[in-house]
């Protein structure tokens, strides 16, 4: 993606920075000290490979392992970062129990399928390249069994836990 583009999406989405206008708690606790923590983590300087939304994601992959701490997840290009995050994650080629946190692609529409069964209140997905799908994004948000969402523009995260009124974010990431 090209600098131009990358300023634009910032622009564009820069009232939504750090969790403004956020009113849960939990919400904002996540958007704020997960989603957009700036400060230097023990791992950053090991983990600098690829381009730059591959470590920006990469990073964000790192913090949400630290944060939700998973015992089992599929094996991805992101190994490195989630096992940082989480030192005794076990990967698996397939998961066959209920997810706690699992990364897909928009495109990925049978897995999200399969996915939807298997979710309980303690699952987050995190689905990679909504900007190319933004019809799919809509459809995973409006989905009535989903939670919170956050469209962060270059991946989304979903909650499913129903306790709380499902809200859809849009978050300057």
């Amino acid at each position: 993606m090209n600098q131009l583009k990358r300023w634009l999406v910032w622009v564009s989405r820069c009232n939504k920075c750090r969790g403004f206008g956020i009113q849960s708690p939990t919400d904002y606790a996540f958007v704020r000290y997960v989603v957009n923590e700036h400060w230097p983590y023990y791992a950053y300087q090991k983990l600098t490979d690829g381009d730059w939304l591959t470590q920006k994601l990469g990073r964000l992959y790192f913090r949400l392992a630290n944060w939700r701490q998973p015992q089992v997840m599929a094996n991805d290009r992101y190994r490195r970062y989630w096992q940082a995050g989480c030192t005794r994650t076990r990967f698996e080629e397939t998961l066959s129990d209920t997810p706690q946190l699992v990364r897909i692609d928009i495109d990925d529409t049978d897995v999200w399928q399969s996915l939807l069964m298997r979710c309980d209140e303690h699952t987050v997905v995190v689905v990679e390249g909504i900007w190319r799908n933004w019809r799919q994004w809509r459809a995973m948000e409006r989905d009535e069994r989903t939670g919170t969402t956050f469209d962060l523009y270059y991946c989304g995260i979903v909650w499913f836990d129903k306790r709380q009124k499902p809200r859809h974010y849009v978050i300057n990431f």
